[in-house]
Formats: structure tokens, sequence, C-alpha cells
């Protein structure tokens, strides 16, 4: 897909982010744009401000977690805008004790927005794009988490890895029906974004009980080393300039942070050889 100008976009979690840069480089290129965050306050706010560059655009309070809001999110975007080319899948949440120390509740929220909410993307929006028989794209947001192996932090990491996996498949699947659906996903590495505060838009029912096991001084010393490095990262505006380039350029694989590559390069060479697994150095 080369051609934006008034074609329509949908982004989940658009009020902030990565998401919200990838909403206003979508204006720049001429787009229809649809907002989608389950934070009401900073979806208006973001809508309010995006309106300011352009008048095509239309907010939609969305819990991806449920699939009858996505469904009523794209059925909204054809009621406005008639079609949808671009569909970014972006929502995400992370959470942070080591694996047997996390609740049901950590695992439950991070799977429902992370996996469910891309699972329910897919299979309401890909049909409709389908139907359309033009060309669109499909950008699913990942990690560096999703493509390393790692320490603490492991249920954002199998999350991010489920999301390459499924898009691999989607990629393929689509290449089978000889759809104009192109796929990539975006595994960036640290971004300036809000994900350590994502526990403010965590539903009630599934908050950790005040006797949850708190983080130990090592894992609190680890997560605040994590949130400096988040706090100095790649700002979202170049996460969405590369990732236009690589819908230019039908790249499936987005990888923000070209550092990464040896840790990703190293992983597969522990696969092929059969040896234990490298801690990549972002968890050092």
């Amino acid at each position: 897909m080369k051609d934006f100008e008034n074609k329509v976009a949908v982004i989940t979690g658009a009020a902030s982010g990565i998401g919200r840069a990838i909403a206003i480089r979508c204006i720049k290129e001429g787009m229809k744009v649809v907002l989608a965050d389950v934070e009401e306050t900073a979806l208006r706010a973001t809508e309010t401000e995006l309106k300011a560059q352009s008048q095509h655009i239309l907010a939609v309070v969305t819990d991806v977690s449920k699939p009858n809001e996505v469904d009523a999110l794209c059925k909204k975007t054809i009621e406005e805008f008639g079609a949808v080319h671009l569909l970014f899948n972006n929502a995400g949440v992370a959470t942070g004790h080591s694996i047997w120390e996390s609740t049901l509740a950590d695992w439950d929220w991070v799977i429902n927005v992370n996996l469910r909410g891309l699972i329910h993307g897919i299979r309401t929006f890909v049909p409709v794009m389908l139907g359309q028989k033009e060309a669109c794209h499909i950008v699913n947001t990942a990690s560096v988490a999703g493509l390393v192996s790692g320490a603490f932090g492991g249920i954002y990491a199998m999350s991010k890895h489920a999301v390459v996996s499924i898009s691999e498949t989607l990629f393929h699947e689509l290449k089978f029906v000889e759809s104009a659906i192109g796929v990539s996903v975006l595994c960036p590495g640290f971004v300036s974004t809000k994900i350590f505060e994502s526990f403010r838009n965590r539903p009630a029912e599934l908050a950790n009980s005040p006797s949850t096991v708190p983080l130990t001084a090592a894992q609190q010393a680890g997560r605040e080393q994590f949130r400096k490095q988040i706090d100095n990262g790649m700002s979202p505006d170049q996460v969405a300039d590369v990732v236009f380039a690589a819908i230019r350029e039908e790249k499936f694989y987005i990888i923000t942070h070209p550092e990464s590559r040896g840790s990703i390069r190293e992983r597969a060479e522990d696969i092929i050889a059969e040896r234990n697994p490298r801690l990549s150095p972002m968890w050092e």
C-alpha cells in the first residue's frame, strides 16, 4: 500500500504514545482517522487536538478486550467513512512480577488486551477488508520483547511473542487467498510512552488484592531502570515515521531499534544450536 490520500485508518490505543503519533502521521498523509481507546478523557482530548488539523476524525471509546465493542468500532467506522484501509492493532498494557508471583488477574488483564484485543481486531476487520477488494494494510504492535529472551515482565513478553506468531500466520493465510491486504508486525525497543502507567486503565474486576506479593528491592530497581530507559527512549513520532516507511515498502518485520538485532540474532542462533537461552542485554 503506497497511496494513503483519502483512505481510512483505524487505530486502537490511539489516545497516547505510539497510537497517537500514528494518528497524527495518518492526518499528514491525508487520511480519514478513527481513534479508539478505552481511556475516554485522554481520547476526547486527542480528538479535540486532532480535529484542529483535520475534520475527518472519529473517536470511539473502545475496550478491545470486548468483542462487541470492537464490532461496534468497525460498524461506526463504516457508517462514518464507508471503508477501512489501514488497521493498527496497537492497544497494549504491561505488568511486572516474576511468572510464578504474577496473579491470575495479571495474566487475564494482559492477555485480554494484548492478545484477545488483537484477535478481536483481526476477526472483525479482516472480513470487511477482504470484501473491499482493494489495497489495505494491517500493523500489529508487538515489541522486541516478542523476539528475544528475557526475565521478568514475562506475561507481557508472552503476549508479544503471540502477537508476532499470529501476525506471521495472518501474513501467510492472506497470501493463500490472494488478498490485497498487507501485514506488518511492529517490534519497537524502548519508546517514550506511558506503558508503565497502563495500570490506570486496569478494570476493577482484575485488580490485585492487597495481599498480592509486593515487588522485591531487586525487582523494583529493575523496574525503575526500565522506566528510565522508556523515558529516554525513541519518540513515538519517530516510530510512526518508521512504520509508514515500512508499509510503503511492504515490510513485514518492523524493527525500530537497530541495536536490538544482535539480541534477535543470538536467540535464533541459540534455538538452531539447541543452546540454553542467553539473556538479552535489555534485561541486564
